[in-house]
């Protein structure tokens, strides 16, 4: 009994001590799901630019009608995997990953269509628009990456000794980083021929 009463008394000293780490854990947490909003806003932002880019291109390329609906439907579908802080696992956030790359890669066809309609690239909206996207596509990267840098940070912390004892304890568990698509993975092929 009283080797059980001086570890309960180590123990409570040891915890009110260092508080087991749990308030830095606490705010790398809030920092990751912080962070997480802002790739979602950044993600939202792209997805309001694309109705006004594709209502833009169905006046000049009326005979794209196809790449139009497939840009749309990507958009609808992209903004329908909704993927809270509290919910990045790696299956929800690969399912939202898919969702997003389905849209960059309609997005892309889109903007390639558009070099066949040269009034539709001497038009001032279609520019301004496409400057927008580019833009956005640029604040989705860097969000991205500063999303995996505090996951990063979040889970060197709770996976170090002595936190990794308290981690599973406290329910903090490893979070999932963004990465790159499979496709990314290969080199375009690029003939001059």
């Amino acid at each position: 009994m009283k080797r059980l009463l001086l570890y309960f008394a180590g123990l409570v000293v040891l915890l009110s001590q260092s508080s087991c780490g749990y308030n830095t854990m606490v705010e790398l947490d809030q920092k990751v799901q912080g962070q997480w909003a802002n790739v979602q806003n950044s993600y939202q932002r792209r997805a309001d630019l694309i109705p006004n880019l594709v209502n833009t291109v169905k006046g000049a390329a009326k005979f794209e009608q196809q790449t139009l609906t497939q840009v749309v439907e990507a958009r609808a579908k992209a903004t329908s995997v909704q993927l809270r802080a509290d919910q990045l696992t790696p299956e929800n956030l690969k399912q939202f990953q898919e969702a997003q790359g389905q849209l960059s890669a309609g997005l892309g066809r889109l903007l390639a269509v558009a070099e066949n309609y040269p009034d539709l690239k001497a038009n001032a909206n279609f520019q301004e628009l496409q400057a927008q996207i580019e833009g956005t596509e640029n604040r989705i990267n860097v969000e991205r990456q500063k999303f995996n840098d505090a996951t990063n940070q979040y889970n060197t912390y709770i996976r170090s000794f002595p936190n990794n004892l308290f981690a599973g304890v406290f329910g903090f568990q490893a979070k999932p980083y963004f990465e790159a698509d499979a496709a990314a993975q290969k080199a375009p092929t690029v003939n001059f021929e």
